[in-house]
């Protein structure tokens, strides 16, 4: 029986040192692909229909001001009626004016020349809000106006 030893071999350990460049190249990945929201929408809004629609081809200077009802969880807090948000908060028609003056005196030359302003409103907002918006724009001195809608037909 001494002839067979039992001899206890260790598992060896475990070489780590490539954890660190894996763990930084996944990192990299989901940095290069993840899509930043920029703002969070307050307001709910279906996009209306149209059928002589065109493509804006530059997008460098748009801000966009959305209209509508408020999400679920503002319902209570706000009322039930359409309101207006631009960036992340709720606000009135005289401070759009304000607020859109307050960007054109921040960009460049160029910029301001290019801006334009999108409106993304819902279906059901009356036009009176819209129109307001529209003659606060323009007492801004915003001249071009977009309103986004889908091509009638399309879902």
């Amino acid at each position: 029986m001494s002839l067979f030893r039992q001899t206890r071999r260790e598992v060896p350990m475990l070489n780590t040192a490539s954890l660190p460049d894996l763990i930084f190249t996944v990192l990299f990945f989901f940095i290069t692909v993840t899509h930043m929201r920029e703002v969070t929408l307050k307001v709910r809004y279906r996009v209306p229909e149209g059928t002589e629609l065109t493509k804006m081809v530059k997008k460098s200077a748009v801000t966009h001001i959305y209209i509508g009802r408020p999400t679920d969880g503002m319902g209570h807090v706000t009322g039930k009626g359409s309101r207006i948000q631009i960036n992340d908060k709720y606000v009135d028609v005289p401070t759009v004016t304000d607020y859109v003056a307050d960007e054109r005196a921040r960009m460049s030359p160029e910029d301001v020349r290019m801006m334009s302003v999108s409106i993304k409103a819902d279906r059901s907002t009356e036009m009176g809000l819209v129109s307001d918006v529209r003659q606060a724009l323009r007492r801004a001195g915003v001249t071009k106006i977009n309103y986004s809608a889908t091509q009638k037909g399309e879902k």
